[in-house]
């Protein structure tokens, strides 16, 4: 099985770390992935503030940067559901029959980290150990758009050392969803602390979530009130061992 990762734009330019902890935790278990260099963004951002025909050209180096993958793995719901719901809406708008058959090929393939790693490989529990007290935040495209389910929890669960704690009204949205937190930042923000404030409710030194664009929200709500909580993507919890 010929295997790539997308990073997402997010993680290449702030979050170098999960990527990293993706393909750690993936030669773990035995899968070789490769980095397709000519990846870029998945268009989200000009789909989701409606300009479409701009998107065009960002589905189609998306489709040829992953040409030829069984399988491509993103840490990212997001950016998962985009490719998986919004590409071939994209590719119908522009009338290239070809970009559409490309898509049709390309978006099935597109995995969200939980679900390659529960329904492709199999695997719950990943050897990781993680001894703190961590509660789990269910981001919305990963909820609602892709129905993850309890996928990231059952993964959560067989970490050694961890303390799992139920985050309160877990399901509600924390108020990012990307351009919505420029146009509404006070409805934004006040979601974010609604967020924040059920995070602190649970005790939980580290929030873990699969969205690292949900935690950079959160995780500045809850750092400019030096609550000392840690935000971590899942990705980075599930590649830590006894021995790093």
């Amino acid at each position: 099985m010929r295997v790539a990762v997308q990073v997402t734009c997010i993680n290449d330019a702030m979050f170098p770390d999960t990527g990293e902890a993706v393909f750690t935790l993936l030669r773990r278990l035995g899968v070789a992935a490769d980095f397709p260099a000519a990846q870029t963004c998945c268009a989200q951002p000009m789909v989701n503030t409606g300009y479409l025909d701009e998107a065009v050209p960002v589905v189609r180096n998306f489709v040829d940067a992953f040409a030829g993958y069984d399988a491509i793995v993103t840490p990212s719901g997001s950016c998962a559901g985009s490719v998986r719901h919004q590409h071939a809406m994209v590719a119908r708008r522009s009338g290239d029959d070809r970009l559409a058959e490309a898509v049709a090929q390309t978006s099935p393939k597109v995995y969200e980290l939980t679900e390659f790693l529960v329904d492709v490989l199999g695997v719950t529990d990943v050897g990781a150990y993680f001894p703190h007290r961590v509660t789990y935040h269910p981001t919305c495209h990963s909820l609602r758009m892709l129905g993850v389910g309890d996928r990231p929890l059952r993964l959560l669960r067989a970490v050694r050392g961890i303390d799992l704690v139920e985050l309160p009204a877990a399901n509600e949205c924390c108020g990012f969803g990307g351009t919505f937190a420029v146009k509404n930042a006070e409805t934004s923000t006040a979601m974010g602390a609604d967020k924040a404030r059920h995070v602190l409710g649970t005790g939980a030194e580290v929030l873990v979530a699969g969205d690292n664009s949900c935690l950079l929200h959160i995780g500045g709500l809850l750092s400019r009130q030096r609550t000392g909580v840690r935000v971590m993507h899942l990705a980075e919890v599930l590649a830590r061992t006894e021995d790093a």
